[in-house]
Formats: structure tokens, sequence, C-alpha cells
């Protein structure tokens, strides 16, 4: 038996209980992920040891208080956005007895105790952790009132990061603000809104997502027909709307709408297409159908749709979705990926992929597991992990092998071969995207996106123009992939506008705030160049030039010369 005073981390998922009823082998494979890819990588790689594990939640000790805190502070930070899966999460300093493999004593105690007074994504330190900080980590905690734990004789101070109202605001960077919507073209145009989870169970969100987005997938083929992104039509989730308000704020002459009830292997699903100017009908449908229906349910939509608008179509018909798999499980898993996938985190990136590799496991004919987990590897190749863009270059040919025409396909090649440097197959395959999705706005992004590193700048700017019309919610990265293009091109004014917007979209992404520095070096603007230069250290302390020659895939010398001369210029 051995008695010390040691820095204690007490962390626990928050209605586990709840979550394991609701999903066991979806809670499962998050929790799992999130353990193996996170949290215990954490603890370990800043000297931490993993003391006690439960079935909801861990005990970890310390010898530095510092690198406690900010292990606490990062592994909340790698669960924004997450769907389901939040902690609470304390650290604490106090005597605890160590023994055989058990560990107990006062300062696990109040650790358990401060832990559950913390809201769903903070972290609660108590009075002795906060004045062992640096003054510059301490700032960022808030509170200080004192406590009357159960079953602890004295009170406890404890602060608290972030301050529980600013919770929400820690994940603003995934809301767009919209851009006022012109109107798209002359063709039929559509948004396609999330439909409604009408089943039992609020977990079956990633379901009911999962069709619209197949269905917007669908409609997107339609060259005769302009369909807004999900990215900007999904803004919309779990809002009561006004149909006219949508289509001006979309661009839109219509909107399709719906609900999705799972129950058992039988689904119904609900559709119905609205006319923005008279908020009138002009086609509903209900489909009451087995589950291994879902496709075909789908293509009837698709096909309703094309005849209700009277959408030109080349060669006369309505391409047919066909039934990607015939394992149903295989797409419940793929769907789930999905969602797991867009939280953009370590936690989701690793879940997906555990689902993706289900899926592929279930029918391995199935294209789009394949495409989806390439992308998770080239997620893996931004945070330094291996393989990396090896592993992802093999899993985009091996979903092309299976399907080539699936525009996910096309997506994941494009990004696998810009990243590998084959500019010209980047290009290639985001241009074969377009083809087969000419509606999808991320397409015109990602050909964007390519054509400027691979040094062909003059038109990207349309590109990007095309996608936000697509997408009036659009993302950081489309005014970034202009500002980017309009440096290139020298126009420095335009450029910083363009970058302004990226920041704004997203102020704690890295990139835009790179650029600014740039242009700021070469407009020779001192202050501003100082204040820049100021905020990409804050967000990444360690950023170099290295840092920009080892990530950004350009094709010429002379484009990341111009990019580093810039930095120079501006003082870095």
């Amino acid at each position: 038996m051995e008695r010390r005073l040691s820095t204690i981390l007490f962390a626990d998922v928050v209605g586990y209980t709840r979550l394991m009823g609701e999903d066991e082998a979806g809670t499962l494979a998050a929790l799992n992920a999130f353990r193996k890819e996170v949290f215990e990588p954490r603890i370990t790689g800043v000297g931490g040891t993993i003391i006690k594990r439960m079935g909801d939640g861990w005990i970890a000790r310390f010898d530095n208080v510092s690198s406690a805190v900010s292990c606490a502070i990062e592994i909340q930070k790698s669960l924004l956005g997450h769907a389901s899966l939040k902690l609470r999460v304390a650290v604490h300093i106090g005597d605890v007895t160590f023994q055989e493999d058990d560990i107990y004593g006062d300062g696990i105690n109040v650790a358990a105790r401060i832990e559950a007074t913390a809201k769903p994504g903070q972290v609660v330190i108590s009075d002795m952790v906060y004045h062992s900080l640096d003054s510059h980590t301490a700032q960022i905690f808030t509170g200080g009132e004192s406590l009357q734990l159960k079953n602890v004789s004295r009170s406890v101070a404890v602060w608290r990061w972030p301050a529980e109202l600013s919770i929400e605001n820690q994940i603003s960077d995934h809301i767009q603000t919209p851009v006022p919507a012109a109107p798209l073209s002359e063709k039929p145009s559509i948004a396609v809104l999330p439909f409604d989870n009408m089943s039992a169970h609020p977990d079956q969100d990633y379901f009911s997502d999962g069709i619209s987005e197949d269905i917007i997938s669908a409609i997107s083929r339609l060259p005769g027909l302009t369909v807004i992104a999900r990215n900007s039509s999904f803004t919309y989730k779990g809002r009561a709307v006004m149909i006219p308000e949508v289509c001006r704020d979309l661009g839109v002459r219509y909107v399709l709408e719906g609900s999705v009830r799972k129950a058992g292997q039988r689904v119904r699903i609900t559709a119905q297409l609205i006319d923005g100017r008279s908020g009138g009908h002009v086609w509903g449908e209900r489909y009451d159908r087995d589950l291994e229906d879902i496709f075909a349910v789908q293509d009837d939509v698709t096909e309703k749709i094309v005849h209700a608008l009277e959408v030109q179509l080349a060669g006369g018909a309505v391409p047919a979705g066909g039934k990607p798999t015939s394992n149903l499980e295989a797409y419940d898993c793929v769907l789930r990926g999905r969602a797991q996938y867009r939280l953009f985190t370590g936690v989701g990136n690793a879940a997906a992929r555990s689902l993706y590799e289900q899926a592929a496991a279930l029918d391995p004919e199935y294209a789009e597991p394949y495409a989806g987990l390439a992308e998770t590897y080239v997620q893996d190749w931004f945070s330094g992990k291996e393989p990396g863009l090896e592993r992802a270059l093999d899993l985009a040919r091996q979903a092309a092998a299976r399907d080539p025409n699936l525009p996910l396909v096309q997506e994941a090649l494009s990004m696998v071969h810009l990243f590998n440097r084959q500019h010209a197959e980047a290009i290639a395959t985001a241009r074969r995207w377009i083809t087969l999705e000419p509606s999808n706005a991320e397409a015109y992004a990602t050909l964007a996106g390519a054509m400027h590193f691979a040094g062909e700048n003059e038109d990207v700017i349309a590109l990007i123009d095309k996608a936000m019309r697509l997408n009036p919610f659009y993302p950081f990265f489309y005014p970034h992939y202009a500002g980017m293009a309009h440096m290139a091109m020298g126009r420095f004014d335009e450029a910083v506008e363009c970058l302004k917007q990226g920041v704004s979209r997203s102020p704690e992404t890295l990139w835009p705030h790179v650029y600014l520095l740039v242009c700021f070096g070469y407009l020779q603007d001192e202050a501003k160049a100082k204040t820049q230069l100021a905020e990409v250290r804050r967000i990444s302390p360690a950023f170099s030039a290295a840092t920009l020659t080892n990530l950004l895939p350009y094709r010429n010398h002379s484009d990341i010369d111009r990019v580093i001369r810039g930095l120079e210029q501006a003082g870095l």
C-alpha cells in the first residue's frame, strides 16, 4: 500500500446508460474508437498514467499539473461537434492511496465530486490546481465558486473551462452564416430539407439524414436540375421553417421535405414537393415498404421530381440509381459512418473508419465503404498519422474498381491524388465528379483547389462562384481558395477580402490566417502583419515555413516560394 500526493484526472461519459439503451453497437464503436485513438494516447503522450478504467470513465494520474489540465482541454476539444459522445472531466490534486490494482482516498473522492458538477463538454479544476497553473493557462478558466460537496468535510472552490454560457460557442466554427442567394439559373432549382426522424428513438437521425443525402445525390446527377448543397439545406435541420423563406434564402423555386419512420424491418417515408412561390404542393406521396425496398423508394422519389418539374433529361430517361448493396446492415453502417465522419473530429474519424470497415466486411463489393475509408485516411494524414495517403490511395482505387460512376469515388480519388501531388489526376477526377453530379457544390470547390495547387488560377474564381451559388451556407475554404488564387495572381487587396471571409467562417482554422499574413507582407502593411502574425502564433505556436512546405501540395516550387517570401516580408 502506497500513499502520495497526486494530480488526478477523472472523466466519465455523459448519459452512458441512456446511450447504451438507445444504440449499444454504435455507442460501443464510438467509445472504443475514442478510447484507442484519442483519450488514452493523449493521456500517455504527456506523461500521464491510466490507473483505473470503468465502463463509462477513467481515472488517470499525472506528475505535472499543467500537463493534466492541457490534456483535459485537448480531450474535450476533440469531441466538439460529436453528436452523442460527451464527457465531464475534472482535475484535482490530493492524497491518493494505491493498493494492488485499486486506488482510493480523499483525492479520488473530491475529483469525483467536482467532476459531477461539470456540464457536458466542460473541464472543472479545483482551487489547488488553479493556483498551480501559469497565468496564461489559468486565465482561460472562470468561476472560483465555493462548493459544499457530499462526503467532503470542507468546501472546495472550483474553476471551469469553458464557462457554462460559452460551451455551445466552442463549436461555432461548424455553423455557417448564409449569404443572400441569387436565382441560380433558368433551370428548375430545388433544395432537399433534412427529412424528419419520426422513429421512436432520436438516435435514428443518422438514418433519416442518410435518406435525405442519398436523394440529394441522386437528383444532383440530373443536368437539367439545379440542386442546393447538403451543407446549406441541412442548416434547417430541427427548425420550424417557412418554405417561401427557405426558397428566398437559398435562391430556389422548389423544396422537397419529408419524414422517415423506421421500425424493425419496415420503413415509412413521406415526401412532398412544394412550390416556394405559391406555397402549394406540387407532388406528395407516402411509401410503406420493407426496409429492403429503400433504394427503390429513393429512385421513385427522383423520378417523381423529374416528372413534376418537367426536368429536361439527357437521353430522355431518368438515370437509375440502382441498388448499391443488397446488404442492408452494410448500408446502415455506411449511413452511421457518414454521420461520424462529418463531425471532423479525431473520435468521429475513428468511429467512421470502424463502421466503414464493418460495411466492407458485410459486403466486399459495396463501393462506398472503400471511398469513405479513403477519406478517413486522408484526415489521418492531416493529423500526422501513418500510413495516411498510401493507404488512402489504395482504398480509393478499390472503390473505383467496384463502381467508377459513384460520385463519392471521384471525390475520394481527387482528394487523394491532390495530396499525393498528382495534380493532373486530381483535376481529371474532379472534372469527372462534376460530370457525374453537375449540381454538387463540393465538386466545383474541389476542382478549384486542385487547379490552384497546380498553378492554374485563372478559372478558380469562377469555380468558387459557382460553388457558392450552389451552397449559400458555404464553408470557410470556398472564400479561402478564392483568396489563394487572387494572391497567386498578385491581386492582394482582393485576396484579403476573400481570406477575411474565410476567417469569419472559421476563426480557429490556421490557413486563412497564414495567407492573410502573406498578403499583408506583400502589401507592406507592418501593423496588420504584426497583428496577423500574433494570430498565427496563437493558433499554431510551432508554425513555420516547413509546415507549409510539408502539408500544402503545390506543384511548382515558384508558387510555394511566393508564399514563403510573403511570410518572410511579414516578419515570420
